[in-house]
């Protein structure tokens, strides 16, 4: 019950993390939030590491977490520019089924199969991702070109990995494996910036730091709750129920940008309650 109470929050975390990345990152790039929202995650998560008795984590606990961050940064800088780049109804269904789909396959291989019902649960709650990532206005007979599908193929993997990572890192902490994540995040957005992507900074006075320091608010807490979820039950599971993110920024699309939710949507929230029920029994 734990793991499915964190990972369900996890995932309302990170869907407005990525409603508000994706949102702002055609205005400010998507380099430029990507780092935003690490740096600001660290700022607001090193104090707290500092000041509480947090548990001391082993140099690979370490290396492990700083790992996790860099695959976890390259993941969201390309579901980032994935989002800004090409279909959003695509980038986000695909990018989360993969990153839903690799921790499952380490679940298998390092635990063993779940139970009937879990692995039940577990497949309905990827249909459900699928599901309500879809737009309303996305036509059937659109054909998909496999150039749409690198960006979220690659971003899924890193997150896939991310996620595998952070739980392997984190068994016995949680707020240093957090700060861990982030330097190793910054530390790779660093490398990229002074290497591949010398052209993406922009001037700071154009950017909304309000609203990047709430992004980053959001990511520390759903890191926190996944910690959380992974370190109470199967790492399958939680990944799955935190992929299920997708159903949040439909969710804040349709409360503040009033977009309506298609019945393709709306079975996915069913099919997301039915998941959830079936890894709760």
């Amino acid at each position: 019950m734990v793991t499915v109470v964190f990972g369900i929050s996890t995932a309302i975390c990170w869907g407005i993390c990525d409603f508000i990345g994706g949102s702002k990152s055609r205005h400010v790039g998507a380099y430029t939030m990507t780092l935003g929202t690490f740096c600001f995650g660290l700022l607001l998560i090193l104090p707290l590491a500092i000041g509480f008795s947090d548990a001391p984590m082993t140099s690979s606990g370490w290396l492990w977490c700083m790992l996790a961050g860099a695959f976890d940064a390259v993941g969201i800088l390309l579901l980032y520019l994935s989002m800004t780049l090409g279909r959003l109804s695509l980038a986000a269904p695909v990018s989360a089924i993969t990153a839903a789909a690799l921790p499952v396959l380490f679940g298998v291989l390092t635990q063993g199969m779940p139970n009937l019902t879990i692995m039940l649960g577990l497949l309905l709650a990827l249909a459900a991702v699928w599901m309500v990532s879809q737009e309303h206005n996305t036509s059937p007979s659109e054909r998909i070109r496999f150039s749409e599908l690198k960006l979220p193929l690659l971003s899924g993997s890193c997150l896939g990995i991310f996620l595998i990572l952070m739980h392997t890192g984190s068994n016995h902490a949680m707020l240093w494996p957090m700060v861990a994540v982030r330097i190793g995040g910054v530390a790779t957005l660093l490398l990229l910036l002074f290497t591949l992507l010398k052209t993406q900074a922009r001037p700071t006075a154009t950017l909304p730091w309000m609203i990047i320091a709430l992004n980053a608010f959001l990511d520390v807490v759903g890191n926190g709750t996944y910690i959380v979820a992974g370190q109470a039950g199967r790492v399958d599971v939680a990944a799955v129920l935190s992929s299920l993110y997708p159903g949040a920024t439909v969710f804040m699309a349709w409360l503040l940008l009033k977009e309506r939710i298609s019945r393709v949507q709306f079975t996915g929230i069913v099919a997301a309650l039915g998941a959830i029920v079936l890894l709760t029994i």
